[in-house]
């Protein structure tokens, strides 16, 4: 079944979850990220950061849209860290349902005005907006262009920010990194700023950059508040280590023998994320 994020988060923010959004980079990812959503009966977000759409290209979007249109979960295919204009509406020709255009890095009124133009073409065809206020950490280079260290979201300003925007879910800063942490780094969640921005934003708010928080930590975020959160590390770590072990096998050349065991090992990380963020079952209120 598929939906916008508008409509996708408002379930989640009245019943206080969170959806996962996981992003994929193959369709064997895809698939098994699906399975893994049916067997739990959760809702779930397909996140394709521009980096990873251009490895699969638009084409696989069409046969991830059918797939989903025949799965009887509610799913969303949504643009991840969107760094231009022209990416977002590349996604939007190829069928995506919403989009997520990253300007935090401009000064405030650059970002207001970016995600202004961004809104006003993809709510033109149904597409929800995600836009990020504050700037999250960065520990892997590959996936973003974050900061090394991390601007926490004003809560003032998120709320003048969505009011101006008109934007329909906000992704905030509150102490966590994009990819897997270094040992020597401890990340923390601000609550207390989480909590100041839910008493005066009424948008469904977005975690990103979660994958070495302690498991307490984000399931507090959840209970919080938060009712997105991507998560595209931690399964893609499972996926390619599983791998790794499988190609020990030097007679090993076919797809079908090497990959339904990655697909298997990232699934398993995938129940633990549809279950930590309360999402297990929660498909039957839709």
């Amino acid at each position: 079944m598929l939906m916008n994020m508008k409509d996708l988060l408002a379930v989640a923010n009245k019943h206080n979850f969170a959806v996962p959004a996981f992003n994929i980079s193959d369709y064997n990812m895809f698939n098994g990220i699906m399975e893994a959503s049916e067997e739990k009966n959760a809702p779930v977000i397909i996140a394709i950061h521009p980096d990873e759409l251009s490895h699969t290209s638009t084409e696989m979007v069409k046969g991830i849209i059918d797939r989903i249109n025949k799965s009887p979960v509610p799913a969303v295919v949504h643009l991840d860290h969107g760094a231009t204009f022209e990416q977002v509406i590349t996604a939007i020709q190829a069928g995506f349902t919403s989009v997520m255009i990253d300007a935090s890095s401009q000064p405030y009124e650059g970002n207001i005005a970016t995600c202004q133009k961004v809104c006003e073409a993809a709510h033109a065809v149904n597409v929800s907006v995600e836009g990020e206020l504050g700037t999250i950490g960065n520990t892997d280079s590959v996936e973003t262009t974050a900061p090394d260290e991390i601007l926490y979201t004003d809560p003032e300003q998120a709320k003048d920010f969505i009011e101006k925007t008109g934007i329909d879910c906000l992704a905030i800063a509150i102490g966590t990194c994009h990819g897997i942490y270094p040992k020597d780094k401890k990340p923390e969640l601000r609550i207390d700023i989480l909590d100041d921005i839910k008493k005066i934003v009424d948008a469904p708010l977005v975690l990103h950059g979660g994958s070495s928080n302690k498991d307490s930590e984000i399931a507090k975020s959840v209970e919080h508040g938060v009712n997105k959160i991507n998560i595209s590390s931690d399964i893609k770590v499972a996926y390619y280590d599983k791998m790794r072990e499988v190609l020990k096998d030097a007679s090993l050349r076919e797809p079908n023998q090497i990959q339904p065991p990655c697909v298997e090992a990232m699934k398993a990380v995938a129940y633990q994320k549809i279950e930590l963020f309360q999402a297990d079952g929660k498909a039957s209120l839709y």
